[in-house]
């Protein structure tokens, strides 16, 4: 079921109904088509387990919702986001043309690039156009920062928007598992081949795993980069005391945190307040992040992020797994209750001239060729 067939679609449309029918909610349309529930009762008294994942395939497989059952505490939201019925709301009908609200809420996957991209801006600002191994891009200019000196820039990916085709949910040991692909061609013109992107979601009780497959089935070499945009939250609502623990040695400086955009120079943590490495991790405090690390500290296969809420006695363990990760960016907001933590192939703006002969991480997919992003979930009490 992994590798989805057109003939097989209308049989694996009608098995993902009956799941749905199954569900004790009614679950509202996103983007044109019903959201996805999968769920499993805990069973430790001892250990926190997952108990469900809600993903919306007419919105790029966002994954809205994570819950998880702590023993002695009940369900604990994984994911700071809205109901259902909130984001059916505020994706249906508040969002703009672009989808940019999904990159506010649960975790949306951002392909064929996460973070920012420079360019030349066109005369109306809504495009601008970059360069890759002598290729022009033009991209949608869709994001911008507040003060003046703020440039429109592209942001995120090309795929909030899309609908997935070939959906199916299956039984796993120990929990269920939902399949999809998204025939993304040419990204809607901005891309210079074809790709297909096949989804892979999975909940049981010791883990939630995401992974996106992306395949050049187009007839030219393109560039590509994976990531996602989860909002870890923090349940005891005291973001001081919350821990971040990241196990990277440099991170990427920027201009600023408006416009967010790299200067090319990758600078050591040691001595800053970017320095999260300790075990156990490091108090937010009243530090704001929007940063991006690198040069990470691979453990056991996994580059290993934690979030922890002593006071809430609670912990999530973010895992990359998939060695074309070269970066994690973080965005931890001051005033908000949550900690964004985006385990990402590149730097933020990776065809920029800031660069140099610096490997930025993107991965170039000849045509028939395909690459695996994943990331795991655990969660824990510290």
């Amino acid at each position: 079921m992994k590798l989805l067939v057109c003939s097989l679609v209308p049989l694996l449309l009608v098995a993902c109904q009956l799941v749905l029918a199954s569900d004790a909610e009614e679950l509202p349309e996103i983007g044109g088509q019903k959201a996805i529930k999968l769920t499993r009762k805990a069973v430790s008294t001892t250990q926190p387990e997952f108990t469900s994942i809600t993903v919306l395939p007419g919105r790029g497989m966002t994954v809205l919702q994570i819950t998880a059952n702590f023993p002695g505490k009940g369900e604990v939201d994984v994911l700071a986001s809205p109901s259902l019925a909130e984001a059916a709301q505020i994706l249906n009908h508040e969002d703009n043309e672009i989808g940019a609200k999904a990159w506010s809420l649960g975790s949306a996957f951002l392909v064929p690039y996460p973070n920012r991209i420079r360019g030349k801006l066109s005369e109306d600002g809504k495009t601008l156009t970059t360069e890759w191994q002598g290729h022009k891009l033009t991209l949608p200019a869709n994001n911008i920062g507040k003060l003046p000196t703020a440039e429109r820039h592209a942001m995120h990916g090309l795929i909030v928007r899309s609908n997935t085709d070939g959906l199916a949910v299956e039984h796993v040991k120990g929990g269920e598992e939902v399949t999809g692909v998204i025939h993304a061609g040419d990204f809607g013109g901005h891309w210079l081949s074809k790709t297909d992107l096949m989804f892979t979601i999975r909940l049981t009780g010791d883990a939630v795993d995401a992974t996106v497959e992306a395949q050049n089935v187009g007839e030219v070499n393109e560039p590509m980069a994976i990531a996602w945009h989860p909002y870890f939250n923090i349940p005891s609502g005291d973001r001081t005391q919350a821990k971040l623990h990241i196990p990277a040695s440099k991170m990427a400086e920027v201009d600023g945190y408006d416009n967010v955009f790299p200067t090319g120079k990758v600078l050591p943590v040691e001595g800053t307040r970017f320095d999260l490495r300790a075990p156990g991790g490091k108090a937010l405090g009243s530090e704001f992040f929007d940063d991006n690390w690198s040069h990470i500290d691979w453990k056991d296969g996994a580059a290993t992020v934690e979030v922890i809420d002593p006071a809430a006695k609670y912990g999530v363990k973010i895992q990359g797994l998939s060695p074309q990760i070269k970066a994690i960016q973080v965005y931890a907001p001051v005033a908000k209750q949550f900690v964004a933590v985006e385990h990402q192939y590149n730097f933020g703006d990776p065809f920029g001239k800031e660069w140099g002969k610096i490997d930025t991480g993107m991965v170039t997919l000849k045509p028939g060729e395909s690459t695996k992003w994943h990331v795991r979930i655990k969660v824990f009490v510290p």
